[in-house]
């Protein structure tokens, strides 16, 4: 069997992608050395913020203690950096930062005459243009997305976990793909006809694609069952209690829900090289969500006015949130590419375009940078009134993507204090 660059399997009007397997690199590229392996970045922003108290150390430096929050995060300690102090300049205080979260456009609050600009992942992709499928995926867990054109226009943005699994994974005509799509419904996976071809190409790959062979087949059955189970939830009746309505988790208030399998999807584009720059919004919505021991709305909880009782809540919630982020990481951890980690290829900006949800501050943002081969293990404390821009970290982040960048946005620089590995 010949492998070339992007290799499918083929059945039942259905081609599916595979892994980039090591067979698959050319000899040139693997020669080549780390320069040229690939290079992927997620940013994720969770539009109410975080309890500072509970994301950032109280230490600075590399021997500084875990904070609760990081405390989730502990298997990691040396596979992140987290950064405090940092802001977008000319960005005022409102939920309205939210559009220039990753383009740093000055003055989101006014609306009126507000014109915004290119945004981190689009400014990437222009570069890198035509050495994935999609260039980029721009998701989101309710509605509105994180990406921006060069002319300031909102990209599309994929709200549906099912309809970026059919684009990236389903291929056919569209009675094809929806037949397909009946049959995931009804429990039969995409692997069951793809099986006789995948048993054939296991045999001509060496013991290291095997595994990630197998790997992978494991993640396509993992994401199908949770795909099948949201879609029964979402059409079984609500049952009738004398409460306030919650939304069903087709909607917007299932945080953990709805993070989990996007994550889950994310970690099959990149493993499967379709995509190496994704952004995702996470819930940000006034519902409750399905958490044991919360019983208020997200919104609520994150503008507390330092009620004890509300901050309790909120800590359940955002630790639950950090579990999420955890299984991320885990999964790109675990999974192998080219001699080392998907984690280690992979930029994870963790964030959120508000410091402080209960006063709307947009200073002291919360910032966690996960993998991309940086010196990580470190707390790098900045003044929140005398700091660098955020845009300084997203030169820093270009340019390990093998970017020739040396400005974006607001920056005037790299990040001091932030170092590749190699």
């Amino acid at each position: 069997m010949n492998l070339h660059r992007r290799t499918f399997l083929r059945a039942a009007g259905v081609a599916m992608a595979l892994p980039l397997f090591d067979a698959l690199v050319p000899r040139r590229v693997r020669a080549a050395g780390a320069e040229s392996v690939p290079r992927r970045m997620v940013c994720i922003n969770t539009p109410l913020g975080v309890h500072p108290p509970y994301f950032f150390p109280t230490t600075a430096g590399r021997s500084y203690e875990l904070s609760p929050y990081l405390e989730v995060l502990k298997d990691f300690r040396d596979d992140f950096t987290v950064i405090s102090g940092l802001s977008h300049p000319d960005v005022g205080p409102s939920h309205d930062s939210n559009q220039s979260f990753l383009t740093a456009a000055p003055h989101p609050e006014q609306r009126a005459g507000f014109k915004n600009s290119i945004s981190l992942d689009q400014f990437a992709a222009e570069r890198i243009i035509g050495q994935t499928r999609f260039p980029t995926l721009t998701l989101s867990c309710e509605g509105y997305g994180l990406s921006w054109t060069r002319s300031g226009a909102p990209v599309p943005t994929d709200s549906w976990t099912s309809g970026v699994f059919a684009r990236l994974f389903l291929e056919g005509r569209p009675d094809e793909v929806q037949a397909q799509a009946r049959r995931l419904a009804d429990g039969q996976s995409i692997l069951d006809a793809v099986r006789d071809q995948a048993r054939k190409l296991k045999q001509d790959l060496g013991v290291g694609d095997r595994e990630k062979l197998d790997e992978y087949f494991t993640s396509v059955r993992e994401l199908e069952q949770r795909l099948a189970q949201a879609d029964a939830w979402s059409k079984k009746p609500k049952p009738k209690v004398d409460a306030q309505p919650f939304v069903d988790i087709q909607n917007s208030t299932d945080l953990v829900g709805k993070t989990r399998l996007w994550f889950d999807l994310i970690h099959l584009a990149l493993q499967t090289d379709s995509s190496r720059l994704v952004t995702l919004q996470l819930l940000g919505t006034s519902g409750v969500p399905p958490i044991q021991g919360v019983s208020e709305g997200h919104h609520d909880l994150s503008h507390h006015g330092q009620d004890p009782a509300k901050i309790a809540q909120l800590k359940i919630l955002e630790l639950e949130k950090m579990k999420t982020l955890h299984g991320f990481l885990a999964k790109l951890r675990e999974t192998k590419e080219g001699g080392e980690s998907l984690l280690n290829r992979t930029m994870v900006f963790f964030s959120s375009n508000l410091g402080d949800a209960g006063k709307h501050s947009v200073k002291n943002m919360p910032v966690l940078l996960a993998g991309g081969g940086f010196k990580h293990g470190q707390y790098l404390a900045f003044d929140e009134n005398n700091h660098p821009p955020l845009c300084n970290l997203f030169v820093s982040m270009l340019q390990r993507m093998d970017i020739e960048a040396d400005k974006f946005g607001s920056s005037t620089g790299t990040l001091t204090g932030l170092h590749a590995s190699g």
